[in-house]
């Protein structure tokens, strides 16, 4: 028996028969605890064998469990990573204090050549988080943190950060608010190194306000000419006049709805700011017959001071309203100018494309002339030969060498009729002028009806530039043209830079060869183009698919086209293609 219960009722036995069991449990226990220790000694000497090892190895796990902790914070709180400014601007745009989670965004800026940035405000307007803001966000960069502020944001690299925020008073210490302040101001000033970043809350505050009005424009000053970044939120009139006529000194206000005096949270740069201390009270539940005597006691140059600080709120605002709307008007005119230099960029490839196709028609017909007059020169030839064979045979007359001449003249003069008259519509022919032509000279080439600038002569030939391509005629064959006579062409270019107002979005080809139907939907989309018409239609019918399929293929490579379909069953189904124009 090994015991028994309090109240002796229950006994605690242990049979004989276990006795030898337990203690060999309790044996192989022992065993058990120093086999551990024997592994845990081993294990520890290898350690010891490799210290600097394992401590590399912690140092590493650490520096990727804080980059993981930074990334997941960063993630949170959707931060965005802020450019480091070497010129000292602190920039922060529509920053939002990151222990908030529905903060209204405040840009913060202190651009050189300011340095100080003075706040102030109605109060509970959010001067104190402004100013926490700054302060935690140009540390958060400092760390390798995002920040939570947009895009844009630029943060300097701060040696030392100070921040006089909040009551320090203390019976203990025997500190005041004042004395707090100015032991904490104290500290900063001798252990400031530059750069530095100095934040002041209610600067020169706990004392007399003119004194205090005074030593705040002091230590902001101060702070200034060391060469620290400033920013400090005030409601003493004297702070407000030094910000408003001292060099490297930006004066801001948080601004608040006119009606209710309840608080915007945003930050108006160029304004001294109002702190509207009565109605605040009267907002926040402060009997109104306290409020009406505080208002009795205000002194007439102060509530001229306030009436003009409300005027300029009220400036300030309609300006604001205005650069709003000269920002849109501004992106309206960018839009538009964009827009009418895609037209015009259209419109030149368009004319680029057109002069292509000149040049090539005009190659076209360059090459089947000379192709067709060899083919003449070749006859003559051939028939040039029969007559020396028969020489020998027969004397030859003078009117078979004309004849031959004469039928060879004839040939070159079908050929010129059939360059010039296609389609039969003739062209005025300019009367030749006997004066010889000279380098400079228009002329119109005899033999083919073209157009010409004479450049060189030598030995009765004349090198030409016709429309950029050289060539080389006979000087007789050259008629020169008058300066007011018109340049014959069978292919005339007219570019219209006025949209029809009139054009039709649909093109009918039903009934036309594959080739009339291209030509005439490279017409159409050119009309299309400068009617401004963005989307177009194109009626093939269904019939064998041919002419959609050309379409197709058209359209595909067709530089004004962003993309087309066939048109949906209530609008013609597959016998019609829709197509969208670029912009």
């Amino acid at each position: 028996m090994h015991g028994a219960s309090t109240s002796g009722a229950s006994l605690f036995l242990e049979p004989l028969s276990t006795v030898e069991i337990n203690n060999d449990i309790v044996a192989i226990e022992e065993q058990e605890r120093e086999e551990v220790r024997r592994i845990l000694l081993a294990l520890t000497d290898k350690f010891r064998g490799r210290a600097a090892d394992l401590a590399r190895t912690i140092d590493t796990a650490a520096y990727l469990d804080v980059l993981q902790a930074r990334a997941r914070y960063s993630d949170a709180i959707d931060g965005s990573e802020p450019a480091l400014s070497g010129d000292g601007a602190l920039e922060l745009q529509a920053a939002r204090h990151p222990l908030l989670k529905h903060a209204v965004p405040v840009t913060i800026k202190v651009i050189p050549p300011s340095t100080v940035l003075l706040i102030t405000g109605p109060n509970t307007g959010g001067k104190t988080v402004a100013l926490k803001t700054a302060g935690l966000l140009a540390l958060m960069a400092q760390a390798g943190l995002r920040i939570p502020a947009a895009g844009g944001s630029r943060v300097p690299v701060f040696r030392s950060v100070f921040a006089d925020i909040g009551d320090e008073q203390s019976i203990e210490a025997s500190l005041s608010t004042f004395s707090g302040h100015i032991a904490n101001i104290a500290a900063m000033d001798a252990g400031l190194e530059t750069p530095a970043l100095v934040l002041l809350d209610e600067v020169g505050s706990g004392t007399d306000p003119i004194e205090g009005g005074a030593l705040g424009v002091a230590i902001v000053d101060h702070f200034r000419r060391r060469g620290a970044t400033v920013v400090a939120t005030s409601h003493y009139e004297a702070l407000k006049t030094y910000a408003s006529t001292s060099d490297g000194v930006t004066s801001a206000a948080f601004g608040f709805d006119t009606e209710t005096f309840a608080p915007t949270y945003r930050l108006i740069y160029g304004s001294p700011g109002r702190s509207l201390a009565l109605e605040i009270a009267g907002r926040l539940g402060l009997n109104q017959t306290i409020v009406s005597a505080a208002r009795a006691n205000i002194s007439a140059r102060e509530a001229q001071i306030a009436e003009h600080l409300a005027k300029i709120d009220h400036d300030l605002r309609a300006l604001e309203h205005e650069q709003r709307l000269v920002a849109r008007e501004r992106e309206t005119l960018e839009a538009t100018g964009a827009r009418m230099r895609q037209r015009e960029e259209a419109l030149g490839a368009r004319e680029q494309n057109f002069r292509r196709r000149l040049n090539e028609d005009l190659d076209t017909q360059v090459r089947q002339a000379r192709r067709e007059i060899d083919q003449v020169i070749g006859a003559l030839k051939a028939k040039t030969q029969a007559i020396a064979a028969t020489a020998g045979r027969q004397a030859v007359t003078t009117g078979e060498t004309g004849a031959a001449r004469g039928d060879a003249r004839a040939a070159v003069d079908q050929v010129v009729r059939r360059r010039l008259e296609p389609e039969g519509d003739r062209q005025a022919t300019h009367p030749p002028n006997l004066r010889a032509p000279e380098v400079g000279d228009r002329v119109m080439v005899g033999g083919l009806g073209l157009e010409a600038v004479v450049t060189s002569i030598h030995n009765g030939t004349a090198d030409l530039d016709v429309r950029g391509k050289r060539m080389r005629a006979s000087v007789r064959d050259l008629h020169t043209v008058g300066v007011a006579a018109p340049v014959p062409s069978r292919i005339k270019v007219s570019v219209e830079l006025q949209p029809h107002d009139n054009a039709s979005a649909d093109l009918n080809v039903i009934g036309c060869t594959v080739d009339e139907a291209i030509a005439r939907a490279e017409r159409f989309l050119d009309q299309s183009l400068l009617a401004d018409q963005r989307v177009v239609r194109f009626i093939h019918g269904y019939g064998t698919g041919q002419l959609k399929r050309a379409l197709t293929g058209f359209l595909q490579q067709h530089p004004l086209v962003a993309r087309f379909a066939t048109a949906p069953p209530e609008q013609g189904g597959g016998g019609v293609t829709v197509a969208e124009l670029k912009d």
